[in-house]
């Protein structure tokens, strides 16, 4: 252990990072930054050559502080896990998505762990970061690494410390957000908390793995919970009608306390959101425990695309425009404004559900996003013109960008359906708008 903490403190451990997305690109460049030497892994070829040559590929990374890292020699990246010997801290930071079945699939760190084992000496701290149920440390990761003979907290050390970065945010990054530590044993958390330390102003440690990985659980299910809850009141004020759902939580939001205003949109993205419910869920029910709430929380949610689809149907039944013929614009493909993130995109399922349909035409713009594909097709995002936008039949508003110019967008368009409230400061050609949750029109699923 001693050894350890001096070599982080000294500044010589050599630092891991498994998996080189918007959790462990950042998580390693800050290393760097600080004077680490430190190394990722990625299968993903691209990725790895992007980081060797010193091409940023993470929006919320600046570029010249990436620039530094990459000049400076102390940043590197490999496909392989030839080098883990050489590293005294490994960071996890690999997806964890769900199966088709709502269930979780952890072979990302199942497979990571594998890696790590085959090349653990004594002395290593592995801290897992991706999120996922409680137990995963304890009962998937340390029987992995147990299996070399090598005894956690003794030989090696363990902990657990989710990930917080929320991708757009420029108040709060990785350095300043602060992270909750807890390790499989005493000695694990003390040097999980040392290491996260040095690059990160606040760690909180807790009294094992299991309660930071149900806090991650709780951060996320506690939005996904709240976001449920205006969505299906966004639903009702379209049904009455005269209730504008946008006005009442603005005036809801006026009280100074025990409340805390959520939106209402088209549905929620991102990795975590989304899944976190399910992870959950999955593992309540090997204690025969049903989570009833949280799970119609997540149904809500995830019912919003449809419910947004609806609206562009009734918005061009309206103009009396025939699906097979209409030509629709989607604005935004991320899942959130300022972001080019689209994982579990709302806006992208909205696309899935209109070409599904059979639509005449479904195009996006999205000036984070150039390409995307679906069921196998490229769709490139368009040139927004005036003449463009006349042409269309309906634009629907996904994403509301900054840098989109939304009076341009109403004037110039047949029909606008609004899922993010972006067109509230319009005063004029209200009667082009359809705003989700306005109660502006009778939409009947």
């Amino acid at each position: 252990m001693e050894s350890l903490q001096n070599k982080i403190k000294e500044k010589k451990a050599v630092i891991g990072v498994i998996g080189l997305g918007y959790v462990g690109l950042p998580l390693a460049v800050e290393f760097a930054a600080n004077g680490y030497q430190t190394f990722g892994i990625d299968l993903d070829e691209q990725k790895v050559k992007n980081v060797n040559e010193g091409r940023n590929y993470i929006e919320d990374i600046p570029n010249d502080r990436f620039a530094k890292c990459h000049q400076s020699g102390l940043l590197k990246a490999a496909s392989h896990y030839n080098n883990i010997k050489e590293l005294d801290v490994i960071y996890i930071c690999v997806p964890t998505p769900f199966t088709d079945n709502k269930e979780p699939d952890v072979s990302y760190i199942v497979n990571s762990a594998e890696g790590i084992a085959k090349g653990l000496r004594d002395g290593q701290l592995i801290i897992l970061k991706s999120t996922t149920f409680p137990e995963t440390t304890e009962k998937v990761v340390q029987p992995i690494l147990d299996r070399t003979g090598k005894k956690v907290g003794v030989n090696y050390y363990l902990a657990f410390s989710p990930e917080r970065i929320d991708p757009g945010n420029k108040k709060f990054t990785t350095a300043n957000t602060p992270v909750v530590v807890g390790g499989v044993t005493k000695t694990c958390t003390e040097l999980a908390c040392l290491i996260n330390s040095q690059i990160i102003e606040k760690v909180v440690p807790v009294s094992n793995p299991r309660v930071a990985e149900m806090c991650k659980l709780l951060e996320n299910i506690f939005r996904s919970v709240n976001i449920a809850l205006v969505n299906e009141l966004a639903q009702l004020c379209d049904r009455m009608g005269g209730v504008n759902m946008w006005e009442v939580i603005g005036a809801a939001a006026t009280k100074p306390f025990g409340f805390m205003p959520f939106y209402p949109g088209p549905g929620i993205g991102g990795h975590c959101i989304l899944i976190d419910p399910y992870y959950l869920s999955w593992k309540a029910r090997g204690y025969d425990f049903h989570t009833n709430f949280i799970e119609l929380a997540a149904e809500v949610n995830e019912n919003m695309p449809y419910y947004a689809y609806s609206m562009i149907v009734e918005a061009l039944a309206m103009r009396g425009a025939a699906l097979s013929k209409a030509k629709v614009l989607v604005l935004g493909a991320a899942f959130k404004k300022d972001v080019d993130d689209i994982r579990h995109s709302p806006s992208l399922k909205v696309m899935e559900i209109m070409i599904q349909k059979g639509f005449g035409e479904v195009m996006y713009n999205d000036p984070h996003v150039p390409e995307v594909e679906l069921f196998g097709k490229k769709f490139r995002s368009q040139i927004l013109t005036k003449e463009f936008l006349n042409s269309v039949d309906c634009v629907f508003i996904g994403t509301d960008h900054s840098s989109y110019d939304f009076k341009m967008i109403v004037e110039n368009s047949k029909i606008v359906v609004d899922s993010r409230n972006a067109t509230k400061e319009i005063s004029q050609h209200r009667e082009k708008i359809a705003l989700l949750g306005s109660g502006q029109w009778d939409h009947k699923l």
